[in-house]
């Protein structure tokens, strides 16, 4: 009985590890790449487009960066899959340019405070598509980013203290738990049955149990994190080296490239606002 568990064990366990073979992402040219300099180019690629409101600069990044993404692996199904927030974000924010943005040129049609014009229509595809251009890159440059191997590299290239970052990989951990903890909350009520009816009722008692939960659970990892020696100030010794090399230049130059490529397009077709102005 115990061989016949220990194989229904075992083949449980490379049916999930071929689960999630089967649904990691790889990027290709850039899984080689630091998580710290995956976080840096973004930042490089991103801070130029924070200067000006203009939709040129916006759409040269964002082909761009769609061209290197599917290139990289990304296809659209993943892209929809892992970034439908800001799909769904872009044109919301758009739309509240198109009506209620400063209005300029001629006017096709005002409703009481919403007015649409030439220059708000303008300002509604110049935020639609910055807001992507932005948001695309800091998605899925960290899509197989593991965050012990991101830790290591805040700490070891960035020099970045230990306590902290300690502290943010043991609470990333316990991110996943919370979708686990919630349905099992659900399921329990539902077998109690508490949880068909009320569903403001429902989702505020919820919350507040999985608040109480969430504190409860983060106070046990602080002392156990503390009993093994976590908080010491005392300088640390990693298990993994994190390094950067010839890769992570090119991407930070790949970055800079195409943050200067789309300001440049804008500064020559006249189209640079800058945010100040």
């Amino acid at each position: 009985m115990t061989a016949v568990r220990t194989d229904a064990a075992q083949a449980a366990g490379a049916r999930d590890a071929g689960a999630r073979t089967r649904e990691g992402v790889r990027l290709r040219f850039v899984d080689r790449v630091n998580p710290v300099t995956r976080l840096a180019a973004a930042m490089v690629l991103t801070t130029p487009l924070l200067l000006t409101v203009d939709w040129v600069s916006a759409a040269v990044a964002l082909g761009v960066q769609l061209v290197l993404f599917f290139a990289a692996g990304v296809t659209p199904r993943l892209l929809v899959r892992r970034t439908w927030p800001i799909l769904v974000a872009a044109p919301i924010a758009g739309i509240s340019m198109l009506l209620y943005g400063q209005p300029e040129g001629e006017v096709y049609a005002e409703v009481w405070l919403a007015r649409i014009s030439d220059g708000s229509i303008e300002l509604a595809i110049a935020v639609t598509v910055r807001v992507l251009a932005i948001g695309l890159p800091a998605v899925l440059l960290f899509l197989d980013v593991d965050p012990t191997d991101l830790a290591d590299g805040l700490a070891q290239v960035w020099r970045l203290p230990s306590r902290f970052v300690l502290g943010a990989l043991a609470g990333t951990r316990l991110v996943g738990l919370f979708v686990e903890d919630w349905r099992a909350m659900a399921l329990s009520r539902r077998a109690r049955g508490i949880g068909d009816h009320g569903a403001i009722r429902r989702f505020a008692t919820m919350a507040f149990a999985l608040l109480v939960l969430a504190i409860r659970r983060g106070s046990k990892l602080a002392t156990a994190m503390e009993a093994r020696g976590f908080g010491s100030d005392r300088p640390r010794t990693w298990a993994r080296t994190s390094t950067v090399g010839a890769p992570d230049a090119g991407l930070i130059a790949i970055a800079a490239g195409i943050a200067a490529l789309a300001v440049g397009a804008s500064l020559a077709a006249g189209t640079f606002h800058p945010v100040w102005a």
